[in-house]
């Protein structure tokens, strides 16, 4: 891809070219002027993994453990490196700029993207995306951060205003944003859905054009998210560059018309392609190809980097009587819903196809040698499990063949085969289907069979946007077309899971058969937008009985050395486009934790989750990991932490409160009136548990290892307006292991507003031999070190007066934590980056 003369460029461009290049022109790409050497560039998905142009049946990438796993790595240098790598994966796909890092605030763990996200610290979050920015700008490939600004619940999000004070925008929203510019420079921004106090984001000067460009300085190009345009010329003005996807709906020929009026500007048209036109320019360092094809990097490096990341990620959160690490040579039971499936992403932008994924059960059976006795113990799925990884193909392969007509099924005649395709995951959003022999309204065949190891009753569901019928040897078993109930399931534009149940025979073959009818065939009429030609989800499960399964593994615990419990959420709970309910687990899930801990007082627990659940039975688990959604390693990682091949370093992100109503975001979290309520205000996750002095499961920060570690030699200093902390570390106990130094500071006299008790101001993660000692420093300027936002006059406030030092292994500070301070003589504000 050439490079451009960007002024040159636009000097040439007619008013029609230069409004053509500030809208996409499909889901994932931008408009080509060829006459004038600008390319299409190809836009990609996402967080914690590159995806390619396709939502559906997309080209296998690497998945990157989730943001809340990345953010606790707590390792700056690591992230750059799993940037680079997501860098080299977008350029293998032709991408040339990848929609991430998510780097929103956790203000509740009912959030639906809340595992999206990095942390609930914007110091966590925008070193942390910082990081990964500079890591995937290295291979020329541009960072689209995201969401832009206070996009932090999934309820009602394309139309609710988030009520925010500028004190807690400031030091919570927009700080990681505010870092992640300073130390890293993003090619891009994504603007959010909602608004921010009356003001849709991607309409908001005061946010888009005074803060980002002018205060912050800085130089990028902003897009909204997809279908997050609002207005034509209020956009404009404001200065959202680009209209995603296309065809647009509020640019194209409406904003030509208003152009010719002064609605807005012809200028204001420049400067809006020139940012266009500085984005391709910087692409062009990439050197991908204009739509080129799709490829992968499934490579050995590329898997090493994975397991090294999840490694780290995961968070030995207790270790009573040093239950972990196990022992390989002892009889091991392994239970639970999350054990034979690899739960490894979230929902939503951050799901797609991993190269492989290894699960729990795997990783563990082959530590211990041999396949582990095994029982699930209970379900947990929202949605019934993908029936495609269950059947065959009429090829013999696992999975369902896909037949594409224009015709149903019944029709006199069906016509041509238009399209044919294989699945296993059963799963499938077609907003990016495309093929020109398709009709609006057309019809699919899913066809597979099942084989039952055991007689049983199996229960099937579907869920739909447009119709579904599910039949086995042509019997109907599930009716979703007849009459639908609408669901929150695909960004809220789907019906709700309908199910039914039928007795199979061990051995006996069945042909199950989906039929399946496009978007315009579907009944309802929602009040959510639905693009593209609809969705659908086909799952099943063999039916069990709650009590006899806790019973059964009960009674098996009893029998081995050591259990494993596999528990946690997926996919269909934590997922783009819904907010959770509740923090509890579903299901009997804390009733078969209690009871199994209950009769052996060797278990592990292994809670798979993004955000934070209520842990009833945590008194009576000896051993508690948190293992996040994982990546593609997600199993080997679990079983490296539980056996001691990995001495366990990583850090929770995120508070763990005992339960949701003592959350600071329990009264104000959902939508009301078209607006949410900020009444927390600055006090989110461990600052405000801090402040009201609210006891929690574990603190934000906190991680246990299989060694000991001491902080000593601790020193403070203030030159060339930076703090820089040293301290030595010191690996006291036998093994290898890591240990993060968190920076804290705390004002030691009462400041002119109330104020956290303290806030994490950097952090560094060093690697120790048993035995060896490093010196690390922390370095970061006085003025954000010790600022607080005034908003008497709009301004960043350093007030004079000592400032407390502290250095600790979690936000709960103990003895084992080292102290210093230093001192500003003199008030001032600031403004800037």
């Amino acid at each position: 891809m050439a490079d451009i003369n960007v002024e040159e460029v636009l000097k040439k461009l007619t008013l029609t070219e230069k409004v053509d290049l500030l809208a996409g022109i499909d889901f994932w790409h931008t408009k080509a002027i060829p006459k004038h050497g600008v390319p299409s560039l190809r836009l990609t998905d996402g967080p914690n993994g590159v995806r390619g142009t396709r939502f559906f049946n997309s080209i296998p990438a690497a998945c990157f453990p989730c943001g809340t796993g990345l953010g606790a790595t707590f390792n700056q240098a690591l992230l750059e490196e799993a940037g680079a790598t997501m860098g080299e994966e977008a350029r293998a796909k032709s991408a040339h700029s990848i929609l991430g890092p998510t780097i929103n605030m956790q203000r509740s763990p009912l959030g639906g993207r809340g595992f999206e996200s990095i942390g609930e610290d914007p110091y966590l979050a925008g070193l942390g995306a910082a990081a990964l920015v500079r890591g995937i700008q290295s291979t020329g490939v541009q960072a689209t951060i995201k969401h832009f600004l206070c996009n932090d619940q999934e309820d009602k999000r394309m139309g609710v205003h988030s009520i925010v004070t500028e004190r807690a925008l400031r030091e919570i929203y927009a700080l990681p944003f505010q870092l992640a510019v300073r130390d890293a420079q993003p090619g891009g921004f994504m603007t959010a859905y909602n608004g921010i106090n009356g003001v849709f984001c991607s309409e908001n000067p005061k946010y888009l054009d005074e803060m980002l460009r002018k205060e912050w300085g800085w130089d990028g190009m902003i897009m909204s998210d997809w279908f997050g345009t609002y207005s034509t010329t209020d956009a404009v003005k404001a200065g959202l560059d680009l209209e995603m996807p296309g065809p647009p709906k509020f640019r194209g020929e409406a904003l030509k018309f208003n152009v010719t009026t002064g609605k807005p500007f012809q200028h204001v048209i420049d400067a809006r392609a020139r940012e266009v036109l500085k984005f391709v320019k910087k692409c062009a360092a990439a050197n991908v190809k204009e739509n080129g094809s799709e490829g992968g990097r499934d490579i050995p490096e590329t898997a090493a980097l994975l397991r090294r990341i999840g490694n780290e990620s995961i968070v030995l959160l207790k270790n009573d009587n040093n239950v972990l690490p196990l022992k390989k040579d002892k009889k091991t039971l392994v239970i639970g819903p999350n054990a034979k499936v690899a739960t490894y992403h979230g929902g939503g932008s951050a799901a797609l196809s991993a190269y492989y994924a290894v699960t729990p059960y795997d990783g563990i059976s082959e530590k211990l040698g041999s396949p582990a006795p095994y029982t699930v113990g209970a379900y947990t799925h929202r949605f019934l499990p993908i029936l495609g990884t269950q059947l065959t193909r009429p090829d013999g392969k696992p999975g369902m063949s896909w037949k594409v007509y224009n015709k149903p099924r019944d029709a006199a005649e069906r016509g041509e085969l238009i399209d044919e395709l294989a699945f296993t995951k059963t799963e499938m959003h077609l907003v990016d289907y495309y093929n020109t022999k398709l009709a609006d309204t057309w019809y699919a065949d899913l066809e597979g069979t099942l084989t039952p190891e055991e007689d049983q009753t199996y229960e099937f569901g579907v869920v739909v946007c447009g119709t579904a019928k599910i039949f086995v040897d042509d019997k109907l078993v599930v009716d979703n077309a007849t009459k639908q109930v609408a669901g929150d399931a695909f960004f809220g534009a789907a019906t709700r899971e309908e199910r039914g149940t039928i007795d199979l025979k061990k051995g006996q073959v069945y042909n199950v058969r989906v039929e399946f009818g496009s978007a315009p065939t579907f009944t309802l009429g929602t009040d959510t937008f639905a693009p593209g030609h609809g969705s659908l989800r086909v799952g099943g499960a063999k039916v069990i009985d709650d009590q006899a399964e806790v019973a059964k593994s009960v009674a098996l615990a009893k029998e081995h050395d050591q259990v494993i419990i596999c528990a946690g959420l997926n996919a269909d709970w934590e997922t783009e486009g819904a907010d959770r309910a509740s923090m509890k687990l579903p299901g009997v899930l804390d009733q078969l934790i209690a009871e199994v801990t209950a009769a052996n007082k060797n278990t592990a627990v292994v809670m798979q989750t993004g955000t934070p659940e209520e842990m009833p039975w945590l008194e009576s688990a000896p051993a508690v990991l948190q293992a996040w959604y994982g990546g593609n390693e997600t199993g080997n990682c679990i079983a490296d932490v539980l056996f001691g091949d990995y001495n366990p370093s990583g850090k929770l992100s995120l508070s763990f409160p005992k339960r949701l109503q003592d959350v600071p975001s329990f009264l104000n979290f959902k939508t009301e009136a078209g607006r949410t309520l900020y009444g927390e205000d600055v006090y989110v996750g461990y600052r405000y548990y801090e402040f009201a002095d609210r006891e929690v499961n574990f603190p934000f920060g906190h991680g246990l290892s299989y060694t000991n570690f001491s902080f000593s030699d601790f020193s403070v200093a203030v030159k060339d307006g930076k703090v820089v902390a040293t301290v030595s570390v010191t690996n006291t106990g036998s093994v290898k292991g890591a240990q993060v130094a968190q920076l804290y500071v705390a004002p030691k006299q009462k400041a002119r507003i109330n104020r956290p008790v303290k806030e994490l101001r950097g952090f560094a993660k060093v690697e120790l031999e048993a035995g060896e000692t490093r010196q690390v420093e922390i370095s970061e300027p006085e003025k954000y070190v010790a600022a607080y936002w005034d908003e008497e006059r709009d301004q960043w406030c350093v007030e004079k007066g000592e400032y407390e030092v502290i250095v600790s292994d979690s936000s709960k500070v103990t003895d084992a934590a080292v102290r210093g301070s230093f001192t500003v003589a003199e008030s001032y504000w600031w403004s800037g980056i």
